[in-house]
């Protein structure tokens, strides 16, 4: 006795089996187009998503040191070679010789010189160890290949368009800092606390929204329009 077959299935395919709601009230079949739980876009509300900042690449300053190196060396192997061929020695090498062979340790030149080695080095150090970009804020990661930023005068827009929404605001002054954007607002009507309250509320919101990895705080100050005369 054979089981009946069901055509409509492809052979090779596979079938999605109903499956029951965590309260028991009934099964739904996910169709095909429905994304997995780990797949789903989460909403600002979600907490998590710690992101570092973004690093420069410091293309500047690597290319210069490489082209300073280059030639520095490029020019001594040169030298070097020349006097294994039986040429003498370039100019500035004896000069260089004689004068480090002269001068004492405590000399000035010398003392000059270490320094602003030291200074280039410890620039240079900075560099390396240093992100840099610090206009650019990271924004929450919520997927693991996604990385995204914002650029801090676009956030500081956007925190002004808010704030100047509030009834009783004038004008807006938005700085926006890696963590606290300091908010100055002009008020000509109204009172305001009334109004540094709302401005507290509306911002707050406008900040969570951002979706940034590190919220910065906020430091809101209201003021009444300097009088004329």
């Amino acid at each position: 006795m054979t089981e009946p077959v069901d055509h409509g299935d492809p052979a090779g395919s596979t079938r999605r089996m109903p499956t029951v709601d965590q309260d028991g009230a009934g099964t739904h079949t996910p169709g095909p187009g429905t994304p997995a739980d780990h797949d789903r876009v989460p909403t600002l509300e979600q907490g998590g998503g710690r992101a570092g900042r973004f690093w420069s690449a410091r293309r500047v300053p690597a290319a210069l040191l490489a082209l300073v190196l280059l030639g520095a060396a490029g020019l001594l192997l040169y030298d070097i070679a020349a006097v294994r061929a039986g040429h003498p020695a370039m100019q500035w090498r004896r000069s260089l010789a004689d004068g480090l062979a002269d001068r004492q340790l405590d000399d000035i030149a010398v003392l000059i010189g270490a320094g602003v080695a030291a200074l280039i080095g410890l620039w240079l150090l900075l560099l390396a160890l240093t992100p840099g970009l610090r206009d650019l804020l990271p924004m929450r990661r919520d997927r693991a290949g996604v990385r995204a930023g914002l650029d801090r005068t676009a956030a500081a827009l956007v925190l002004r368009d808010r704030a100047v929404r509030v009834p009783g605001v004038q004008s807006v002054r938005v700085r926006m800092g890696r963590s606290k954007a300091k908010v100055r607002a002009l008020s000509h009507f109204r009172e305001l606390d009334d109004v540094r309250g709302d401005l507290n509320s509306v911002l707050t919101t406008a900040v969570r929204e951002l979706g940034l990895a590190k919220p910065p705080g906020l430091s809101v100050h209201v003021h009444r329009p300097a009088k004329k005369g």
